[in-house]
């Protein structure tokens, strides 16, 4: 497998197809998944001539599963070690609910020159629970309930989220993939309960207020007004009103697992932001 090792010895696995000397797209996956929940993206952006890299954040998928350092300042910390293996220069940063907040995190500490543009796709930020300071966020009891689930049955809870609010396979209508349901299975069951666990209070505690404050770069936030995970109304709007080059573009109706259930119009939309 491809790894790099970082400063306190953890393995991360990355996968990185395409040209070296081709514009970079980095992709940053979800919670509890890994660079898989990108292969759509991969194969789309690798056919348009860029250079695709996707990684399993520590605790996660192929990297080791460790014990310590499943928080944000240790996600942004493996990204610039990542980026500086890799020697990626202007690259544009992709990022879906967990990892738009690994985007947003490391974006506002990376070294000059590494990022061109950043992308927030059903992103956390700036902060998903509820607080005095963020009365519309969600209670701590939510996140707590998640906890208490991934540590009795996490087999069970990771085919629940997949088949109900993740892709919005629980609205009238809607046609469920059981591929898809038994991918994100695969995917969760992959990674370490620990830094899974962990990861709970990373993603949904982690105030990236400042972080957004600090990026230049043009970033679009894309966010589906129906998103069951990550509620609208307290993330995407209040995301692009503290970046200074956002933009906002809302998707009517689609659940927070989009890029996967409608990957031809967000892939469609990426690559018009990215050669824009």
């Amino acid at each position: 497998m491809t790894t790099i090792k970082t400063k306190d010895g953890t393995e991360i696995f990355y996968k990185d197809w395409g040209p070296k000397d081709a514009r970079a797209i980095v992709f940053h996956h979800g919670w509890p998944l890994s660079a898989d929940d990108w292969d759509t993206q991969m194969l789309f952006f690798l056919s348009k001539g860029y250079r695709v890299i996707a990684h399993d954040r520590r605790g996660h998928g192929r990297s080791t599963q460790t014990a310590a350092g499943n928080e944000m300042d240790t996600y942004a910390a493996d990204v610039i070690e990542l980026a500086a293996a890799l020697d990626l220069k202007k690259a544009i940063h992709v990022g879906h609910s967990t990892g738009g907040g690994e985007v947003a995190h490391y974006v506002a500490r990376a070294q000059a020159g590494r990022v061109a543009k950043a992308v927030l796709i059903g992103a956390v930020p700036p902060i998903m629970v509820k607080s005095d300071k963020n009365p519309g966020g969600l209670p701590l009891e939510v996140f707590d309930g998640f906890r208490a689930q991934v540590a009795a049955n996490r087999a069970q809870f990771y085919i629940d989220v997949p088949a109900g609010p993740f892709y919005g396979f629980n609205r009238p209508g809607v046609q469920v993939s059981q591929g898809i349901i038994d991918n994100w299975w695969r995917q969760g069951m992959m990674g370490g309960t620990k830094a899974q666990y962990d990861c709970i209070k990373a993603f949904s505690e982690t105030d990236f207020t400042e972080d957004l404050l600090k990026i230049n770069v043009p970033t679009l936030v894309m966010h589906g007004d129906d998103d069951q995970i990550v509620p609208f109304a307290d993330s995407a709007p209040l995301s692009a009103k503290l970046l200074k080059n956002g933009t906002l573009k809302v998707y009517k109706g689609l659940p927070h697992g989009m890029a996967t259930t409608h990957a031809d119009i967000i892939n469609a939309d990426l690559l018009a932001f990215i050669e824009s």
